[in-house]
């Protein structure tokens, strides 16, 4: 059997937790940063810049690293050695449900073709394009992931810190996703891969393609009910509702095209595909575990 080992652009929030159920499940792993190199207490971290060996090694490959103006920072950095790398069977990109773009609140899936609305929306589908035309030689799963939280990033910090504001937009919802369940989609994915890696592992390759995954919960809600949720279990009153219009002038050009895009996302087939069900199907459930974890451990 060909030995298992990833590599994973970007050693960030998702990225670490990514790593770290890797490793439990018997792959080596290997992660960058434009920090430089370091160890990890089970896996390492390599400089951006000297991933060429990584490449040449790595069985599955996970990009988390979002575009910029320039593009997607790992393929113009690195894009000729991954397409040359000749033990890659898996490819993973972490993209965002942002590529849906506004549907005034309808609902999405795994069929329905992008339409980004913005920029940022527009060098993502550019970057799911660029890495799509790896599926040539190896799958691809295009991870479209909703809002990311999970301990030390969630409603409960903001309303702790006193940050927090319910702008209030009727009909407005958006899913998000715990980032323990991110974990999960993108173990269950690349673990498909590894079985057929050790069924054909006397072939050259795996037989490509192009998956869209749906990260995103099974209940759309809207930021003031999660805000509010939030402080109900930290037993503090919830902070005041701010018109939406109000609120608009102090947004930043991030946030504005946040509260401009307003859809519904299902992940049904998704789940379906992975054989995977959301460890926290909305966001009540998501808050109540890590406000238990922070009981046990602290806050993160």
């Amino acid at each position: 059997m060909v030995g298992r080992s990833l590599l994973i652009f970007g050693a960030g929030y998702c990225g670490r937790a990514i790593a770290e159920a890797a490793v439990a499940a018997g792959f080596e792993v290997t992660a960058t940063s434009r920090g430089g190199a370091r160890a990890e207490a089970r896996w390492q971290v390599i400089d951006f810049d000297q991933a060429g060996p990584a490449i040449a090694k790595a069985t599955h490959i996970l990009a988390t690293a979002p575009p910029g103006e320039t593009g997607d920072p790992a393929l113009a950095a690195h894009g000729a050695a991954i397409a040359a790398a000749d033990r890659v069977r898996w490819i993973g990109y972490v993209s965002t449900t942002g590529v849906y773009g506004d549907r005034n609140g309808g609902w999405v899936d795994e069929a329905t073709p992008p339409a980004p609305s913005g920029p940022r929306g527009l060098r993502r589908v550019a970057a799911e394009a660029g890495w799509g035309a790896m599926a040539g030689r190896c799958a691809v799963d295009l991870f479209r992931v909703a809002g990311i939280y999970g301990p030390g990033r969630s409603a409960l910090d903001d309303v702790r810190a006193g940050r927090s504001r319910r702008v209030n937009k009727p009909g407005h919802v958006f899913g998000r996703i715990h980032r323990d369940d991110i974990t999960g989609a993108v173990l269950a994915a690349m673990l498909q891969a590894a079985d057929r890696l050790a069924e054909r592992a006397t072939e050259p390759a795996r037989a490509g393609g192009v998956r869209a995954l749906n990260l995103s919960d099974d209940g759309p809600a809207s930021s003031a009910d999660v805000l509010a949720e939030a402080a109900r279990l930290l037993g503090v009153p919830p902070p005041p509702l701010v018109p939406y219009a109000a609120a608009l002038a102090a947004m930043s050009p991030m946030a504005r095209s946040f509260w401009a895009e307003n859809r519904r996302v299902s992940s049904a087939a998704t789940q379906a595909a992975l054989g995977y069900r959301w460890r926290f199907p909305d966001y009540r459930s998501g808050l109540a575990a890590i406000l238990a974890e922070e009981g046990s451990h602290g806050p993160a």
